[in-house]
């Protein structure tokens, strides 16, 4: 890559993206402003308008769904796909030919993840595509825009030139995180680096503070980020420390992947809007309930973050001769939304609450794995919990943060953010309370930390000490003999700790292992949120409750069947943010690559 012109910070979201960008090189008496790219996007059939958010959704139409030419770009005239607003609303009336959510199938460990699973449960004669095919095609729109719109002929403009950096939830996994890799290798952006999502809510806000940012948080406050989007909800906790006079920030505990945001509150609205219906004589159908979930998303943010309104009408397309019109409308009241949302999702509780667990159905869906409590203060008093758990001279409640940052569009309501607060300031006295960290466009905030992080890397501002926000463990069959009826005990070998920084590599001295090779075998890939104390090669034996199974690859490796060649292990944390995993022969140099990126077969090189 040449110099890049740009740095430039992309929040691949789940229900909607963002593009941030800043001059790569800039005066050092200087302040780099960061803009918001507007993004070129189908608004309507064959109509094209910019846009700061680009909808995280895809329509694959069928033959007469849209007339000729309605999907033509700039950049491509004979497209067969929309992506961004125009996707988003017309897939609400075409929903079995909607491709939503594609970022949160990336993390589901129960379906293959490249293969053409969506739209879920779409029709047969339905175009479909893998969620990472499903995240390429947004990321190429993206790029394609970019370049349409900066770049033309030059080269040197191309988005795939710059320094990007793109967003993931902080509770990806290292399977998660490789996938949104090979996603923008698919979209044509091979160089591209992986930033946690609250930390770059919480780059913005430095951003945003300037130079004010030291004044406004002190020595021992421990910063809560609550990133509640359109369908995840996002913890972490970030430090704030003093090194001879300088404050610095760390990173000391992320939560666990919740898909409860957004669209489980439209969903909500949707159902307490159908039962309204359904009272005075008009059920709706499944298919009309797809449609009123869209319009209560539109109402919700009229309401909670509009220019005061009181009632919002909401439309349902109708079905049938017996609807007057072909549509019924009905409305939306504040006060209502706000009942049902602060008390499903934001609930007074104790700090000792637990999520709830129902009886599960025996047989389901393969669907997202959504939360079964969408009780947000419910996950948020467990997390502190277990961030209390794997800090020494914790008690067993957790720490109270002392400042809370927010972030995500679900945020931007006032009385949500209020009832977080009440609650926080329920759990435990604080000499000055929690407080709140202000911050601004929370919908285009992570986009704009990501740029942000870019400066900090080239020296141009503080940088979050991170690194990986789980340890992770391999299984090691235990040498012992066995016993009928029962399967070999499995410990758990630690690979690479909590906090393992980016660009650095371990190998685990001094401890040989056997792989096996020439013949079927598997590997189970193991992580730990709460486990923070172990360092590479730490072995543990009773590990069940504390570390859990993240996937398994099942592989053949090269060598002579049935042969067990002496190795010792290598793990890197890759720039991008990935988890590398290698055996290295103690004799021969050969080396055994083991992508626990659910890849079909691990790699074997010899002689490097």
């Amino acid at each position: 890559m040449d110099k890049p012109s740009y740095i430039v910070g992309i929040d691949l979201g789940t229900t909607n993206s963002v593009v941030a960008y800043t001059e790569a090189e800039v005066e050092e008496t200087g302040f780099p402003e960061i803009h918001v790219f507007k993004i070129p996007q189908l608004v309507g059939p064959g109509s094209i308008a910019e846009r700061p958010v680009l909808p995280s959704f895809l329509l694959v139409p069928g033959p007469h769904d849209l007339p000729p030419g309605a999907l033509a770009l700039p950049w491509d005239p004979d497209g067969d796909l929309a992506v961004g607003e125009f996707a988003r609303d017309r897939g609400a009336e075409l929903p079995h030919r909607l491709i939503a959510s594609s970022k949160s199938w990336l993390c589901h460990t129960g379906v293959d993840r490249r293969a053409p699973i969506l739209p879920w449960e779409g029709p047969e004669d339905v175009r479909k595509l893998s969620p990472v095919a499903a995240s390429a095609a947004i990321l190429s729109h993206i790029r394609e825009a970019w370049n349409h719109a900066f770049a033309k002929e030059d080269a040197n403009l191309f988005l795939e030139n710059q320094e990007v950096f793109l967003t993931v939830p902080a509770s990806f996994d290292a399977v998660a995180r490789d996938l949104t890799v090979e996603a923008a290798g698919l979209a044509g952006l091979p160089q591209i680096v992986l930033l946690e999502e609250p930390q770059a809510a919480f780059y913005a806000w430095i951003e945003a503070s300037r130079d004010g940012w030291r004044k406004r948080v002190r020595k021992g406050d421990l910063v809560l980020v609550v990133d509640v989007g359109g369908g995840t909800t996002d913890f972490s906790l970030i430090r704030v420390s003093d090194d001879r006079g300088e404050l610095e920030l760390d990173r000391i505990a992320v939560g666990e992947h919740l898909l409860v945001g957004g669209d489980n509150m439209d969903l909500t609205l949707a159902h307490a809007v159908s039962r309204s219906l359904a009272e005075q004589g008009r059920k709706l159908n499944a298919y009309q309930l797809r449609g009123l979930w869209s319009a209560c998303r539109s109402a919700k943010e009229k309401l909670l973050t509009g220019g005061g309104e009181d009632k919002v009408p909401v439309t349902v397309l109708g079905r049938g001769s017996s609807l007057i019109g072909g549509t019924l409308t009905t409305q939306l009241e504040r006060e209502e939304v706000n009942r049902i949302l602060v008390e499903g999702f934001f609930g007074l509780c104790g700090r000792e609450a637990e999520p709830q667990s129902t009886v599960r159905t025996g047989m389901r869906e393969l669907g997202l794995s959504y939360a079964a409590d969408p009780a947000v203060t419910h996950h948020l008093a467990a997390f502190l919990r277990r961030a209390g758990r794997s800090r020494e001279g914790v008690d067993g409640e957790g720490p109270l943060p002392t400042a809370v940052l927010f972030n995500g569009g679900v945020m931007k309501a006032t009385g949500l953010r209020r009832r977080i607060l009440e609650v926080l300031r329920s759990w435990g006295p604080s000499p000055d309370g929690v407080r709140e960290l202000s911050s601004q466009d929370l919908n285009l905030a992570v986009a704009k930390g990501a740029a942000y992080y870019g400066l900090a890397r080239r020296g141009r501002g503080i940088r979050i000490r991170g690194g990986l926000g789980r340890s992770y463990y391999i299984g090691v069959e235990a040498a012992l003999p066995a016993v009928p009826g029962m399967p070999t005990p499995q410990k758990a070998l630690c690979l690479a700790p909590f906090g393992m920084e980016e660009g650095t590599e371990v190998t685990l001295e001094g401890k040989t292992f056997g792989l096996l090779v020439g013949e079927p075998v598997r590997f189970d890939f193991l992580g730990s949120l709460t486990r923070r104390q172990d360092t590479p090669g730490t072995i543990v034996e009773d590990w069940e409750g504390e570390i859990e199974t993240l996937t398994t690859l099942e592989t053949v490796l090269e060598g002579e069947p049935g042969t067990v060649v002496p190795v010792v292990l290598q793990v890197k944390v890759t720039e991008v943010g990935a988890l590398e995993v290698w055996c290295l022969a103690q004799e021969g140099g050969g080396r055994f690559r083991l992508a626990f990126n659910v890849r079909e077969h691990a790699d074997r090189e010899n002689g490097r």
